[in-house]
């Protein structure tokens, strides 16, 4: 399961991408955006409201079956935080590859099992880790 807060930025991040691509609406936004982040209409109207709020989305309303549907689209400074998004994945990266090689691979042996053991820091001095 992924991370709350990580959660709340990945939901942003694809809701401007989804909206990036073509003008949408809410219940098309949640089953376009991947489930996996477990997003409904609860959380993505607050979402989609402060989105507005930070001028990163634009919205028109249309009426469609005696109802008024609300349409959003991703605007310049969305766009920015979008590349601005995509610019960190690879300090992220980092950080993951980190952690992996710290706490011994993607099964953590932390502790007794994971004394001992080589870093690639460690190879370029010829020394092991303790």
């Amino acid at each position: 399961m992924v991370d709350a807060q990580m959660k709340r930025g990945f939901l942003e991040a694809c809701v401007l991408s989804t909206l990036c691509r073509k003008e949408s609406y809410g219940y098309q936004i949640v089953k376009d955006v991947p489930d996996i982040l477990g997003l409904t209409e609860s959380t993505l109207y607050p979402l989609l409201k402060r989105l507005e709020a930070a001028e990163s989305i634009s919205v028109r309303a249309v009426e469609h079956n005696g109802r008024l549907r609300k349409y959003y689209r991703t605007t310049e400074k969305g766009r920015i935080v979008l590349e601005s998004f995509l610019r960190e994945k690879q300090e992220v990266m980092q950080i993951y590859r980190y952690i992996e090689d710290a706490a011994g691979g993607e099964h953590v042996s932390c502790g007794e099992r994971g004394r001992g053991r080589r870093t690639a820091g460690d190879e370029r001095e010829g020394e092991t880790r303790e």
